[in-house]
């Protein structure tokens, strides 16, 4: 059985960061629980990714420019840093499909790297200034006299209030306080390459006028109107039923959150809680989520996310620890799933939980998970085997089986998806090792035993989930 304190750090592992190998794991738990929530959430005390072997290494381009941030999830010191900039990506979503400009993408999710875990206050304001965001829902194109509401009416029903919460003349009034916010042109991509937009503000197209929104009247702009918006107890239902739906359990999808109640109403109440009493401070929300005992129980609740499936299979078998060629490759896995980084399909996000496991889309999880784990020379199924060699000399069909779900996990697993492992591993026997960690040059086939028992647990069914 799995060491609970173990259990319980690899759980927090899969959530606030994308997993951990082994060793990793167990460096872990040797702070302790509360130690980790807070060296995640006060990520100063860790060093942050080397900035100089990404400029040396990788080169630009959208595909590239995944490839780098799987890298970062993969060895980031500060992974919940890297987990909060994907919950952003996904709740503020922003497709490169429009704008084609890889450059400001990569900023924007560096914004969401460099403000994640701030006020929401801060990450709004900042989001709204953002070039790629402000192409994307057309606020270029947002004048006095000649308003556009798209950002408006977004940011409203689904970046920070929800459907329900707001009118048709606060959606009208938010966005005459946003004209004027645009960016400036960048240089043509040929032969230049690639610069990043930055966000200028006109104030001959701003509407300086009177406006009166969620019951206020003033001559607000876009700051006074998001003052507002983070001030509202909807809004801190709203983000806090987003963290619970990434974070802790699925969720159902967004547009049906005003008709259908949440699962967990008292753990939403007390995120909900945390926002206002913080006044919308992420770290002290985060805080709040993860020491809660309805974080702490919600073990494999959470059906993993194509990012997530691939950099957990990554992390256990020990690749992409340094600098590699072909990081690009992991971009197109996750989009042959159903998640492609930089280009959600619309601004909702993508659609999340038992969606991502739906046809087709499930095999392409188990081949990659399966073929990824079948290379025994990977250093992470390498510390598998020696684990293994280590327990002793011979190990029963049924210590076989338990002692890799300890190590492939900890995976807590059906008894019928064990009953099935443990049929297979009584097939070849015990597995035996001898007193030198081989025996009669049977080395190759407890090897590849091993190897196969590892791909049967990540195609397993609970291997989806988080």
């Amino acid at each position: 059985m799995a060491d609970e304190n173990l259990d319980l750090m690899a759980h927090l592992l899969r959530r606030a960061g994308f997993g951990a190998g082994r060793e990793e794991l167990e460096a872990y738990a040797e702070q302790g629980y509360d130690q980790v929530v807070d060296d995640l959430v006060d990520l100063e005390r860790c060093p942050p990714t080397d900035e100089d072997i990404l400029q040396r290494y990788f080169v630009g381009g959208p595909q590239s420019y995944v490839g780098i941030w799987i890298y970062r999830m993969i060895n980031s010191k500060r992974p919940l840093e890297e987990k909060m900039a994907l919950f952003w990506h996904h709740l503020f979503a922003t497709g490169y499909a429009k704008g084609q400009h890889a450059l400001a993408m990569n900023d924007q999710i560096t914004l969401f790297r460099r403000v994640g875990m701030s006020s929401m206050r801060q990450i709004l304001l900042e989001l709204s200034m953002n070039p790629a965001m402000i192409y994307w829902l057309d606020n270029n194109e947002n004048r006095k006299g000649e308003p556009n509401e798209n950002y408006g009416r977004e940011l409203l029903e689904l970046f920070s209030m929800g459907v329900g919460n707001y009118s048709e003349e606060d959606v009208k009034n938010c966005a005459r306080a946003f004209t004027g916010w645009t960016f400036e042109q960048p240089a043509p991509l040929y032969p230049h390459g690639f610069y990043s937009p930055k966000f200028l503000f006109r104030q001959d197209q701003h509407d300086g006028g009177e406006k009166t929104f969620l019951g206020r009247t003033g001559n607000f702009n876009g700051g006074d109107i998001i003052d507002i918006i983070v001030e509202q107890p909807a809004t801190a239902r709203f983000i806090s039923r987003h963290l619970y739906s990434f974070f802790v359990a699925d969720e159902p999808q967004v547009p049906s959150w005003n008709v259908t109640p949440p699962q967990d109403p008292e753990a939403i109440e007390l995120l909900s809680n945390a926002y206002m009493e913080s006044k919308g401070e992420m770290r002290h929300i985060l805080r709040t989520l993860f020491k809660s005992g309805f974080f702490k129980e919600a073990r494999f609740k959470k059906v993993k996310s194509p990012t997530e499936l691939i950099t957990g299979v990554l992390k256990l078998v020990g690749t992409c620890r340094t600098p590699v060629p072909g990081m690009p490759k992991y971009a197109d896995a996750a989009k042959l799933m159903g998640q492609e980084l930089f280009n959600p399909p619309t601004v909702e996000g993508w659609h999340t939980g038992q969606e991502w496991i739906d046809g087709g889309i499930l095999t392409e999880r188990i081949n990659f998970a399966v073929n990824e784990v079948g290379d025994a020379c990977k250093p992470g199924i390498q510390s598998v085997i020696q684990r293994l060699q280590a327990e002793g000399d011979s190990l029963s069909p049924e210590q076989f089986v338990d002692s890799c779900l300890e190590l492939a996990g900890p995976l807590t697993v059906e008894e019928s998806t064990r009953a099935n492992l443990v049929r297979f591993a009584r097939s070849g026997g015990d597995l035996v090792f001898g007193s030198n960690g081989s025996a009669n040059g049977e080395t190759d086939e407890n090897t590849e035993r091993i190897v196969l028992l590892l791909q049967l647990i990540v195609a397993a069914p609970e291997y989806q989930f988080a």
